[in-house]
């Protein structure tokens, strides 16, 4: 119940919906609710994870330990590389590109023709 109060979950947690608009939020019972869209891959699901948490080696995480290093994006493009960029700009990641990234269906199909997204 916690998680459901917006100031408790952090604010880099990326918010994914379902078709009707939904949030779906994380839950460990029967299946859960994003949790089950990934089971069929372990590395799907890992890189979903870091992705959905923010925990992923990107330079926006590693910005919060090492403030003193370069934090560009590898594309060249962008000052920070982040999950916001690399979701919905970076042209390293354009394999799959649709405006509705936090749909559920999108976000998988995202990570799938981007193996390299979120992955260490």
């Amino acid at each position: 119940m916690t998680f459901q109060v917006s100031d408790l979950k952090g604010k880099s947690f990326l918010d994914l919906v379902d078709r009707d608009n939904n949030i779906l939020e994380p839950f460990c019972c029967k299946g859960g609710t994003w949790l089950q869209f990934f089971s069929h891959s372990n590395t799907l699901c890992t890189r979903a994870t870091r992705a959905i948490t923010n925990h992923a080696l990107i330079e926006e995480f590693r910005l919060r330990f090492f403030s003193y290093e370069d934090f560009s994006c590898l594309c060249g493009l962008y000052p920070i590389e982040s999950r916001r960029y690399i979701l919905y700009k970076c042209r390293r990641f354009n394999k799959y590109w649709n405006p509705r990234q936090d749909l559920i269906s999108h976000f998988i199909q995202f990570l799938e023709r981007n193996p390299k997204a979120f992955a260490w």
